[in-house]
């Protein structure tokens, strides 16, 4: 297998949350809009497909519909990153294969899991991720989130971008994610081109001091984001603090109270979409906390907010 050269992707690379209509369908126009207002949030390019886009209550059909959607109308202005994680390697490959035949530029998956307990071990891993990169021949960023109940040592990710190269980003999102996207920098050197950071940017600064050249938030407020990530990538840490301070009330309720269910609330509420419901079983937010989430939101203002009014 041989490698790939690409553009190095970095900065805000937030996850396209997945409206649904009253009834549970998909909502097509809705989804133009949520792409449209993230691209407007200067975002440096759109994830889909991840778990914030609820991925796991989508059908095969819709999620075919998403990336043919997704990728025609943001048509190249932005990069788009397609999650496309699955136990068998046989579908990862071919949800990778039909992504990038698309014209996606990255994709992104966790480590193949199934519960709690059947997990692949590090051979069979490594050749489930070079299986999915000779079909897809584009980048691949891993998702080290505890979602999946794999342990991803540094030493194996590192081993696996060396040995798989086009696995040369990875989103940290595991506790004491800082320590660890220091130890994967200074051990993968080269091998790494995009460390990035996730987990709704509740940890952002830390993991950019440790050297992270991207993060994965939600689309609640990349605009907002969009400071703390400039200031700190010239060096001003104490503007980068101070934007960071402003907005982090928000994010810790989103990532506290909320979970996925605040970008769509937003959204809802500055007329994005028109339905801010998640499917069954996901429990739909509480009204006294939705109230909670948009009082904060009010206070600084994210694009999403207002974007439809």
């Amino acid at each position: 297998m041989q490698s790939q050269k690409s553009a190095l992707y970095n900065g805000l690379f937030p996850v396209a949350p997945t409206p649904f209509t009253d009834s549970g369908d998909l909502d097509v126009e809705g989804q133009r809009r949520v792409l449209d207002c993230m691209i407007d949030q200067k975002v440096d390019g759109i994830c889909i497909l991840a778990n914030y886009s609820e991925q796991f209550l989508l059908s095969d059909e819709e999620r075919r519909l998403l990336v043919d959607l997704s990728l025609s109308h943001v048509a190249g202005r932005k990069p788009v990153m397609v999650t496309c994680s699955h136990f068998s390697t046989r579908i990862a490959v071919e949800r990778a294969r039909y992504a990038a035949e698309r014209g996606a530029s990255l994709l992104m998956l966790m480590p193949p899991y199934h519960g709690s307990g059947l997990k692949a071990d590090e051979a069979h891993m490594i050749e489930h991720f070079a299986r999915i990169a000779d079909a897809a021949r584009i980048p691949i960023m891993v998702q080290d989130a505890p979602l999946s109940g794999v342990t991803l040592s540094v030493p194996f990710l590192v081993r696996l971008a060396r040995e798989v190269p086009l696995v040369n980003y990875f989103k940290i999102e595991v506790p004491y994610a800082a320590a660890k996207l220091r130890d994967l920098i200074e051990a993968g050197d080269a091998a790494i081109a995009g460390p990035f950071d996730g987990e709704e940017a509740i940890t952002m600064i830390a993991d950019l001091d440790a050297g992270a050249t991207g993060t994965m938030s939600s689309a609640l407020c990349p605009d907002l984001l969009r400071a703390v990530f400039d200031h700190h990538k010239a060096g001003r840490s104490t503007d980068a603090a101070a934007a960071y301070a402003k907005v982090l009330p928000l994010i810790n309720y989103e990532n506290r109270q909320c979970g996925l269910r605040a970008a769509k609330s937003v959204m809802r509420e500055g007329n994005v979409i028109r339905c801010d419901a998640v499917r069954h079983p996901l429990a739909q937010i509480h009204p006294k906390t939705k109230a909670g989430l948009i009082e904060l939101a009010r206070g600084v203002n994210p694009l999403a907010l207002r974007w439809g009014r």
